[in-house]
């Protein structure tokens, strides 16, 4: 069942999002400081317990044990993101599905190296803007996808 977040996601919610950036993007950002320095579990759900107006647009994956979620703002994907553990079970299909049919998103931001997050994508039926731009504080390239 896919449903809002609440505070008492906010543990589950900053494990998934660190592990699984650390797993998608330090081979991008080849950063170790940020992905096992900056990047921490711990503060970020204290950021999310402590202000949970920041869980207002996020909607987790759970039949039990929540294993993926979403960050939707408007009609834009801002993140999407399943557990490794729970991967090519379906759980980031509904995700989107969701986003797109309940929650009206139509466009996202992708890095341009994140080739298995843009199949995903495209097979939902977004295609690039060709918009373009750099991700702050990088040099790598964020590219605009909608449908």
């Amino acid at each position: 069942m896919i449903r809002q977040a609440v505070k008492n996601d906010a543990s589950r919610i900053a494990e998934i999002l660190i592990f699984t950036k650390r797993m998608n993007y330090r081979r991008i950002f080849q950063n170790d400081l940020v992905s096992f320095g900056e990047m921490q579990v711990y503060p970020l759900a204290k950021d999310y317990i402590d202000n949970p107006d920041k869980l207002k647009g996020i909607w987790v994956y759970d039949d039990g044990i929540v294993k993926g979620m979403v960050h939707i703002q408007e009609n834009r994907i801002e993140e999407l993101y399943v557990d490794s553990f729970f991967e090519n079970q379906g759980i980031g299909t509904e995700l989107m599905e969701f986003a797109i049919e309940r929650m009206g998103c139509n466009s996202l931001w992708v890095l341009e190296k994140n080739t298995k997050a843009i199949h995903f994508y495209k097979k939902h039926g977004f295609l690039f803007t060709g918009e373009r731009r750099l991700q702050e504080g990088t040099t790598e390239i964020l590219l605009e996808m909608g449908r």
